[in-house]
């Protein structure tokens, strides 16, 4: 799990040129009965639930985790729940705010531009009806961590990537927002939680067994679920994803080995470049010079 983290961007003439930007990138967890918000921002975003706000740009914001409410001027008061994430508009009031029984983590990407203008005013997205499941979705979360490495790492050119993350995020909550029939599979979405979870957790080591009890299920149910609808087992699976996590930082940033090892949950830098050689051919050290993996 990462730790709070925000960014508020300058705009360029650049940005405005190329047509779509973004503003603002940031992920905040909420313990039950924090202050909310539980970081200090900028005098011109400071929400309180009393007064709400008006921003002057598109959001997307997503609850991984937790509970809480929502409304504006536009938009009924609602509950919020982990999976679900909300569109905010220009100069239209809002407010939203975690349950403090709950607490909640939150992902948010402010963007403008005229080409994301004329995306957002074309009817895509409902005004009125803000609110868009996205349930246990992992690429949600990629999505996110990879607009907040790119900001860290701020690399020449990195605010077109941002934007270009951005549309991705967009396309898929459309996406979800237009053909969200989800299919009578209960199995498939305890392992779809599952996976999420386990997205959220490749800086720690899981027991695979109290993930299948929480969820609920058998472990020797929930280790062939998982198996047969991945191909991979849970923990080869969460493996996986450390090493892959690994690998984007390799390549986005400058961490060293040492602090790439320690963000993905391995015991020792030994056992992490062991793993990483073993699974790409070639060592950590040699894949950030190359920049690529080997054909």
């Amino acid at each position: 799990m990462q730790h709070n983290y925000f960014k508020y961007l300058n705009i360029t003439p650049v940005e405005h040129q190329w047509g779509m930007y973004v503003t603002t990138v940031g992920y905040a967890k909420v313990q039950p009965e924090d202050q909310y918000p539980n970081e200090r921002h900028p005098d011109s975003h400071q929400l309180t639930w009393e007064r709400g706000r008006i921003l002057n740009d598109y959001y997307i914001v997503f609850i991984s985790k937790g509970k809480g409410s929502y409304s504006s001027l536009l938009a009924d008061p609602c509950e919020v729940v982990a999976g679900n994430c909300f569109l905010l508009y220009p100069g239209v009031r809002h407010r939203y705010k975690p349950n403090p029984k709950h607490g909640w983590e939150e992902y948010w990407v402010g963007f403008n531009g005229i080409h994301l203008q004329h995306i957002m005013e074309k009817g895509v997205f409902d005004p009125e009806h803000p609110i868009v499941d996205l349930g246990f979705n992992t690429e949600m979360l990629t999505l996110y961590n990879k607009l907040i490495d790119l900001v860290r790492a701020s690399s020449v050119g990195y605010p077109q990537q941002i934007a270009g993350v951005t549309i991705q995020l967009l396309g898929l909550v459309s996406t979800v927002a237009r053909y969200n029939e989800r299919a009578d599979d209960p199995i498939g979405k305890l392992i779809a939680k599952a996976k999420f979870i386990l997205q959220e957790s490749y800086k720690n080591s899981v027991d695979m067994e109290q993930l299948a009890f929480e969820l609920p299920m058998g472990y020797s149910s929930f280790r062939k679920a998982f198996k047969n609808i991945t191909g991979q087992s849970p923990n080869q699976y969460h493996l996986n994803l450390r090493l892959e996590r690994a690998k984007h930082l390799l390549m986005m940033t400058n961490l060293n080995i040492n602090e790439i090892a320690d963000q993905t949950g391995f015991e020792s830098v030994f056992y992490f470049s062991k793993l990483f050689k073993k699974k790409q051919g070639i060592s950590p050290r040699s894949f950030r010079l190359n920049r690529e993996i080997p054909s």
